[in-house]
């Protein structure tokens, strides 16, 4: 790996499944560390997630390659006697260790913090739950849908009036917890490089929900008036409000009080300024139905590239509502290594999203495909000081599992 890389030469041990673990060990792959991915011989159950509704289906596996790229892989059944020695030589070799098994089944291995910190002082040990280390449901089980999404508030907010809440976009919470989770492991190696030692750094999805819903939780905390759930024809602000333009396109606009003059002249109806209903933004509040109601009629008027084109100049912020199909297709995303070529998935999918971090003046590991199940048994076994004939042992022993690939290939 390039000595540019930041994370050139740190290694990564991945024990966690699914989405945010695994997320935030991508992070760090993207730029240069060396990540182990270990895996149950049957596999990580994410490697089925594009099998399962209401994710969108597919031939090739993008769930997996999106969270495991640029990763070895190791599959290892930890309940086998000779995998602790063999993860014991894994966390003596790492420099972090991502785990989301739950407490008692880890306790049980043998691999809690405080089981594992002896053969490794300098190990930053980053762990990732549903609801946190402590309090009663600190035990259940989580999904981002379940304590990200339902239990922080999100879900109760994102909804109009009228209708029962849905379901959010699968894994946004656990990209978002990966973010808090690699911001946790690099704090516990900043504090690594003035202290030497390591820690032990956690987040949780019910942590980072509330972090995403900070705001309308702080106005609880704060004993604040909340508004009613959202209705589009009769918003708390129609200068912050869904508009349809004439060909069927959705978009948002977000207008503070000093671009209102520049608005109405932007949308042909410079009158609007000068009428007392909406002299002012109290006015426009208190009169809000009948200007969102204007406002849907103009809207309604042209297509979306004429509205994009004049809040443009008149420097209106608003958003197109765009599908994931279209989303693809946006230029930005090229420009700004967004979503970058991914190397050797094969079938159709050459291109991934990238980690949305960067740092200038530092490239980014190239991404490559995520690994097969047990890919890499023998090169890393071997890289922590295993004999062949002890390889060869564990195979025949189903300690190690999954299509094995020797370090000269």
């Amino acid at each position: 790996m390039s000595g540019d890389n930041i994370f050139s030469g740190l290694k990564v041990v991945d024990m966690a499944s699914f989405i945010a673990g695994p997320g935030a060990a991508v992070i760090l792959s993207d730029f240069g560390a060396d990540v182990v991915k270990v895996e149950p011989p049957h596999g990580d159950t994410w490697r089925i997630g594009y099998k399962v509704p209401p994710e969108p289906a597919a031939d090739d596996n993008y769930p997996w390659h999106l969270n495991n790229r640029n990763k070895r892989g190791l599959a290892l059944d930890l309940k086998a006697p000779e995998a602790k020695e063999v993860m014991r030589r894994l966390i003596e070799w790492a420099d972090v260790l991502i785990v989301n098994t739950p407490h008692p089944a880890r306790k049980k291995l043998g691999l809690e913090y405080d089981d594992v910190k002896a053969w490794n002082p300098r190990l930053i040990y980053a762990d990732v739950t549903g609801f946190g280390e402590a309090g009663p449901d600190a035990h259940l089980p989580g999904f981002d849908i379940t304590a990200y999404w339902a239990r922080s508030g999100l879900l109760s907010l994102t909804r109009d009036a009228g209708v029962p809440p849905t379901l959010p976009v699968s894994g946004s919470g656990d990209h978002a917890t990966a973010v808090g989770l690699f911001s946790a492991i690099v704090t516990g190696l900043y504090r690594r490089e003035r202290t030497g030692q390591g820690s032990y750094v956690s987040t949780s999805l019910l942590a980072a929900g509330v972090w995403a819903c900070a705001v309308p939780v702080q106005a609880a905390l704060a004993g604040g008036t909340f508004y009613p759930p959202h209705d589009r024809r009769k918003p708390a602000s129609a200068t912050f409000n869904l508009y349809r333009a004439a060909d069927d396109a959705w978009f948002i606009i977000v207008l503070t009080p000093d671009k209102w003059a520049g608005f109405t002249t932007a949308i042909g109806r410079t009158e609007l300024a000068a009428d007392p209903r909406f002299a002012d933004l109290a006015k426009q509040n208190a009169n809000v139905v009948e200007l969102a109601a204007i406002l849907d009629e103009v809207f309604s008027g042209q297509p979306m590239a004429h509205w994009a084109q004049a809040f443009d100049v008149a420097g209106v912020p608003f958003g197109v509502v765009r599908d994931p199909a279209d989303v693809i297709n946006d230029p930005q995303l090229v420009a700004n290594n967004i979503v970058v070529p991914l190397e050797g998935a094969g079938g159709k999918l050459t291109s991934t999203v990238s980690s949305p971090i960067e740092v200038q003046g530092v490239a980014k590991q190239p991404a490559h495909r995520a690994p097969e199940l047990g890919e890499h048994n023998d090169e890393i076994l071997r890289e922590i000081g295993f004999d062949a004939a002890q390889i060869r042992a564990f195979a025949e022993r189903q300690v190690t599992a999954g299509r094995r690939r020797s370090a000269a290939a």
